[in-house]
């Protein structure tokens, strides 16, 4: 009687087992989903994602490199640049929000501080290193006064010359990323006010350092967590004015450093980069293994820098030149900057025949943003772009020489982060290892389960097999005593 009781109740247990096992594998999904969207959203209560929103605490960094001109005198007589790549020159940057502000539509504001702090022991040189690079000042100016009056243009090369500034400058690379002093630049700031993106000393990377990237108002994910990280305003802007196109002056996706969770490889990475002055899109490629992180490549497609030709959709972003330039001067003072992929990567082939020097490789020059796909947290980011001048001959300015018409470029750099060291085993741990840990104890539930009913079934088989040969040794028994009781019976 126990015995039939145990195994009912051992049935009834690996019944149950198999049910929990097999719902869990229903809804521990919809368990972990709802987990990560908790701890996702934008919200002071959430301590580790919120500090990883707010401070960046991982390591990032801005990788420079120079393109130094070897032949500056034979490029006025019209002859090909020649290039040599001089670098890397590595800076640690530091990220940090500031007037944090919520919102009642489940929005927040802030304003998001940069600083560069330059590192020796990771850079192929100092800040001291001498470059030779064409002056912005010069020649940019030039092609942006080459519809004005002649009387104009001679003026101004005679301005050129009272100051000193000629076709190209040799100084230090501190100089010529942090700034450097010229009378030039406190002449037309005096007297032709807003001509040029800076106030102060002139240099190109002058008005980054300890410099906020405009007020940026993103949803918290809060009442929709497909919204997370997406731009609501920026400087009080929803869309641009830069551009020809309504679709061109979109202000798309997040603002590149985090997305919304559960991505797909049909889903793109849409972002908004003040510097670039418009939005970017990147595309799946493959996917991919950190530390044991599952992860998405994604990269920037071929059209994402083509012309208008190539690509209609970016015919507002001109006027254009070649595929793999984007005219960015409408947003820089008017000057003919240009922004591509280092090397000219992914560019018209053109372009690498009016230079001697450039090597485009995918390894070294694409871009590339690795994402663990079911939070949408980048874990190793890697942007990388080209700055480069349109020069030419301009009459009347003396200084451009005979410079033939060519896209010069003049520096790339890379900006690229990683999560590293305690954030990663954090991250690891409760989004790697906790959801296995789950998958594989609801398989361990339904596994147990039906251990334990097929356990009382054959001990039941064999329970009802033992009583048979148990009734059997019995008949057996009796009839053979009854024969000999028989036999006995004959023999009186």
């Amino acid at each position: 009687m126990n015995k039939s009781k145990l195994a009912i109740g051992l049935l009834v247990v690996g019944t149950l087992t198999v049910v929990f096992g097999t719902v869990l594998v229903f809804v521990g999904p919809i368990i972990i989903d709802n987990q990560i969207v908790k701890n996702l959203v934008i919200d002071p209560k959430n301590e580790m994602s919120y500090t990883m929103w707010k401070d960046v605490p991982v390591p990032f960094f801005m990788t420079v490199y120079f393109f130094n001109v070897l032949n500056p005198t034979e490029v006025l007589a019209g002859e090909k640049p020649m290039v040599e790549q001089r670098g890397p020159y590595v800076y640690r940057k530091h990220i940090q929000k500031r007037n944090i502000t919520f919102h009642p539509n489940h929005t927040v504001s802030y304003l998001e501080y940069r600083s560069y702090f330059f590192e020796p022991s990771m850079s192929v040189g100092n800040e001291s290193d001498v470059v030779t690079i064409p002056n912005m000042l010069v020649l940019g100016a030039a092609v942006m006064m080459e519809n004005l009056p002649f009387a104009v243009r001679l003026m101004i090369s005679t301005t050129f010359k009272t100051f000193k500034e000629g076709p190209f400058l040799t100084k230090s690379v501190g100089k010529l990323m942090w700034g450097y002093d010229s009378k030039l630049v406190d002449f037309l700031n005096k007297w032709l006010p807003g001509m040029l993106p800076s106030t102060g000393k002139f240099g190109l990377f002058a008005e980054f350092n300890n410099s906020n990237t405009g007020l940026f108002t993103i949803h918290t994910g809060k009442d929709d967590i497909r919204l997370i990280h997406k731009v609501d305003s920026w400087n009080g802007l929803t869309k641009l004015t830069n551009w020809k196109t309504p679709q061109c002056n979109m202000i798309n996706g997040t603002a590149g450093q985090m997305w919304p969770p559960f991505i797909t490889k049909e889903s793109t990475l849409p972002f908004y980069s003040p510097d670039a002055c418009r939005s970017l899109e990147m595309v799946y490629q493959r996917e991919g293994i950190m530390e044991g992180i599952p992860l998405y490549r994604y990269v920037a497609p071929k059209t994402l820098f083509a012309n208008g030709s190539d690509y209609a959709p970016n015919e507002g972003f001109c006027p254009c030149r070649q595929s793999g330039l984007l005219n960015v001067s409408s947003c820089r003072s008017n000057s003919p900057v240009f922004i591509s992929h280092p090397h000219f990567y992914n560019a018209d082939p053109v372009l690498l025949d009016y230079v001697q020097g450039l090597q485009p490789t995918e390894d070294q020059h694409g871009l590339f943003i690795d994402i663990h796909p079911e939070t949408g947290v980048p874990l190793n980011v890697s942007i990388r772009l080209q700055l480069n001048l349109y020069m030419k001959k301009v009459s009347g300015i003396t200084e451009t020489g005979k410079i033939s018409e060519v896209m010069m470029p003049m520096m790339w750099f890379e900006e690229n982060g990683y999560i590293d060291g305690e954030i990663l085993t954090t991250f690891h741990t409760n989004l790697v290892l906790l959801p296995m840990v789950m998958v594989y104890m609801q398989y361990c539930f339904i596994v147990l389960g039906l251990a334990t009913i097929l356990g009382v079934v054959l001990l039941y088989y064999r329970n009802k097999a033992s009583v048979k040969d148990t009734v059997n040794s019995a008949d057996a028994l009796k009839q053979q005593t009854d024969k000999c009781i028989v036999n006995d019976t004959d023999k009186m």
